[in-house]
């Protein structure tokens, strides 16, 4: 398959046609380049299609699908077309590669079931639990002539490489292969006359009822027998069985390149690699579990991706271990998918997916490339350890075996058996001289060749890798001719309490009386009884049937003499439903930048086979509705501790709950723990409780500020040898918080210096104080006038400082060593008075910068 043109012109065109969103396109050049290599990729949780170039192993366009988050998406593409398939809606929708058109769609039943298959110009829907097989016109998705129909309960559905769609038959043991008819010129016509698909081939590879899994190949067909442990592939009309030597139930993948057939028995955790018929190569899977998906053939090695890890295992053509690609590196489904000589490996619940070459490079890919959506998704918590292993032993004996005469034969059925740790291989029923071994999910048999008037018991037992479990016994029947017809036909309804209800016509007894019905459950590839009724009705109880998988049912009557009809014909298609499980990994926490604010996040709940449509948040007696799975929440108060409640809704209506609690931020408490001191700067330490808020914290005192660290402040520029209450403030959203300390600056002091002079007048100049000007004197003021002076300083006397104040220039000359400046300095001396710092040398360098500004 091939990937299309993409251009910009079409990118617009797609947004009215479809509602789709194309994202992050980045360069022209990008968006309109023709690559052949290419795959669109399925996010999930993003609900958006990624195309990936395996070239280059980049996106170039991304496109959002409204209304698909979290639901599972069906990926089928050619060169030109796209068709996506919904499972949980069911919608279908055909996209012309060429110009991004979605050109129809058309409603199937939602859930497992039904699938959609595509090749060039050739499109199929197979109805595997109807047993339909329909081409329809890609371009209009409109019927192609007459659809081929199989018994209920059919396999596979996927063409080969040849263009041919081949599909397995359990309840007859056959595959068989459906080419495509022409389609008719104009879309959505109706085809010439006699022109519908066509069953071609047909081929036996077990026996009725076995559980049979498909892979096709280059051209052909590989069967696995699930029952018998055997492999069967077909290719050019010839047939070839190669016996596996398995204890557990084996897996194919979808399409197979190459001429070996690569089996995974999960159970095992090893892969076993047959080539015609015979098995050449095994080899085991590291790690622990049972969550590995079918392993892939490419370019000579195997690559088995293990869904509990994440991880993707390369073996070469040896079965020795080469490579291991991280993946995803959580848990979670992958898919793996050849396509254009390129291996995709995409996990839709991850940002990232891998493009493996035919070189066996390894490459990543970020499908969510230029940020289109914001950041990275957040972190997931790491899984839980895993579950310790239960207790492996043979299985128990199935329950509620039955069974109901009819003309020469006679229907067994039961329910299940307990599997006791290891999957239930098989069952085997022995009766009348016969034994039959049927699929795990086959539990129902039609035994033929009987004796009318002889009475007949048949034993049911189940089989895992352990061995044989106990046989249950049936009631006696005995077969007649006087059986009852079949119900004419079958009604089925799913319920929104998770019960279906199945409703028929009375049975004609033909002379007997019908005593009661019994009804028959077919899904995709399975059969098992779902209940009986005396009544023309039978609610079959919540739980029983599988949620989102799609069922159709069967009615047989049973008369008083205990004889059985034949199956009625098959009802309408039901897919079961109930009210959604509570949402999972609930967690709730403080919105740190918004008062009375909690965001809460949570996993998708289990939507129990209805799309969830939107989710109920109540926290503080009200309730919010949101479509995503995250949700803010304000208007709930400071400091309060508000639980939150949880409940997803669907068509049935609301779940259950998941709860947790959060408090919404408060105002900061401070706590002062200590403080020091120098000359003019005071130092305070603390502590903040922030309340679950970010905070932003300031000190002052004597009209100056600090701010920034939430422990430590320095205020500056203070007054030596003062006292002051510092004010410590941390503030949030939430408001404020504050805390004082009382703190005194440390004395700042200074040495009065005058140095009598060499010469004459200049010997006794500092001596002491004379008329007229020498050095030493202190004024009221910042300036040397005789009336303002209050005293003189001898010589080396200490004095205290307190700040510095511009004032009249003094030059000590030779006596303080040529020191000359307008500054004066305040000092302790009869008060608050002034000393011209040109006599006045401050201690500890004489810095006067230490000083304020009086």
């Amino acid at each position: 398959m091939r990937g299309g043109l993409v251009t910009i012109g079409t990118v617009a065109a797609l947004l009215a046609a479809m509602g789709l969103t194309v994202l992050g396109l980045g360069a022209a050049d990008n968006a309109v380049a023709n690559y052949d290599a290419s795959s669109w990729l399925w996010s999930t949780s993003r609900s958006e299609l990624a195309r990936v170039n395996g070239v280059t192993a980049r996106v170039d366009t991304r496109m959002e699908v409204p209304g698909g988050r979290r639901h599972q998406m069906q990926v089928a593409q050619t060169d030109r077309l796209l068709i996506l398939r919904d499972l949980n809606t069911g919608q279908v929708s055909s996209l012309d590669l060429a110009t991004l058109q979605i050109t129809a769609t058309t409603p199937t039943a939602p859930g497992l079931g039904v699938s959609v298959a595509l090749h060039e110009d050739a499109a199929f829907v197979v109805d595997a639990v109807q047993g339909i097989v329909r081409q329809l016109d890609p371009r209009s998705l409109t019927p192609v002539g007459e659809p081929v129909r199989y018994p209920p309960g059919i396999t596979g559905g996927a063409f080969d490489g040849a263009g041919k769609l081949w599909v397995a038959v359990p309840s007859e043991g056959t595959v068989s292969a459906v080419t495509a008819a022409e389609l008719p010129a104009t879309p959505g016509a109706a085809p010439p006359a006699g022109l519908s698909p066509k069953r071609v081939e047909t081929y036996e590879v077990a026996e009725p009822a076995h559980e049979l899994v498909v892979s096709t190949l280059d051209e052909g067909v590989a069967v696995l027998d699930r029952t018998s442990t055997s492999l069967v592939t077909v290719r050019a009309g010839r047939t070839v069985r190669a016996d596996l030597t398995t204890t557990a139930p084996g897996s194919l993948p979808a399409r197979t390149s190459g001429p070996q057939v690569p089996v995974t028995v999960a159970g095992e955790r090893k892969v076993h690699v047959v080539r015609d018929s015979d098995e050449v190569q095994r080899f085991t899977v590291p790690g622990a579990g049972e969550r590995l998906s079918p392993a892939v053939a490419w370019a000579g090695r195997f690559y088995c991706a293990d869904e509990n890890t994440g991880t993707v295992y390369s073996f070469d053509a040896n079965g020795q271990l080469v490579d291991t690609i991280k993946g995803s590196g959580r848990p979670g489904p992958m898919e793996l998918e050849v396509r254009e000589n390129h291996l995709f490996i995409n996990p839709p619940n991850s940002s990232t997916a891998q493009v493996v070459d035919d070189r066996n490079q390894v490459r990543e890919v970020n499908k969510y490339a230029n940020d289109v959506l914001g950041g990275d998704p957040p972190p997931v918590a790491p899984p839980p350890p895993p579950p310790k292993k239960p207790k492996v032993g043979k299985p128990g004996a199935p329950r509620a075996v039955t069974a109901a005469a009819g003309n020469a034969s006679a229907r067994v059925s039961w329910q299940a058996a307990a599997s006791n740790g290891a999957e239930i291989t098989r069952y085997v029923v022995e009766g009348a001289g016969q034994r039959h071994e049927v699929g795990a999910n086959q539990r129902a048999l039609e035994i033929t060749g009987l004796t009318n008037g002889e009475t007949y018991t048949f034993a049911v037992h189940a089989v895992n890798a352990k061995g044989d479990g106990p046989a249950r016994k049936s009631n006696p029947v005995t077969p007649t001719a006087a059986v009852p017809d079949p119900p004419a036909s079958v009604t089925a309804e799913a319920r929104p309490d998770g019960t279906v209800l199945v409703k028929w016509p009375a049975a004609n007894g033909q002379g007997n009386t019908v005593t009661k019905y019994a009804v028959t459950a077919s899904s995709a590839g399975a059969t098992a009884p779902a209940g009986e009724s005396p009544k023309t009705e039978l609610v079959i109880p919540a739980g029983q049937l599988e949620y989102g998988t799609q069922y159709a049912f069967t009615v047989i009557a049973v008369s008083d003499k205990g004889a059985g009809s034949k199956a009625s014909p098959v009802s309408n298609t039901v897919v079961p439903f109930t009210v959604p499980k509570e949402p999972t990994e609930l967690r709730a926490s403080t919105v740190a930048d918004q008062p009375g604010t909690i965001a809460v996040q949570w996993a998708p709940a289990v939507d129990n086979g209805r799309p969830v449509t939107k989710y109920l948040v109540e926290a503080a007696g009200k309730t919010t509705e949101v479509t995503d799975v995250r949700a803010t929440i304000g208007g709930l108060g400071d400091g309060q501790n508000v639980t939150v409640k949880v409940k997803a809704v669907n068509e049935a209506g609301p779940g259950a709950e998941a709860s947790t609690t959060a408090r919404t931020v408060a105002a900061p408490r401070v706590t002062v723990t200590g403080s020091s001191a120098d000359a003019t700067s005071v130092t305070v330490t603390f502590t903040v409780d922030a309340g679950g808020g970010r905070a932003t914290c300031s000190a002052a005192t004597g009209g100056k500020t600090a701010s920034g660290s939430c422990s430590s402040l320095r205020v500056t520029g203070l007054t030596p040898g003062t006292a002051y209450t510092v004010t410590v403030t941390a503030s949030n959203a939430a408001g404020k918080g504050t805390a004082t300390r009382a703190q005194s600056t440390d004395a700042l002091y200074g040495i009065a210096t005058c140095n009598n002079g060499p010469d004459g007048d200049q010997r006794t100049y500092c001596n002491a104080e004379v008329d007229g000007r020498n050095g030493n004197e202190i004024f009221s003021v910042p300036q040397q006038l005789n009336a303002k002076q209050v005293g003189w300083a001898k010589p080396g006397t200490r004095l205290k400082a307190y700040c510095k104040k511009q004032g009249e220039n003094v030059d000590a000359w030779i006596y303080n060593n040529q020191k000359q400046s307008t500054w004066w300095v305040q000092v302790e001396y009869s008060g608050r008075n002034y000393i011209p710092w040109a006599w006045l040398n401050l201690e500890g360098g004489d810095n006067l910068n230490l000083l304020p500004t009086c």
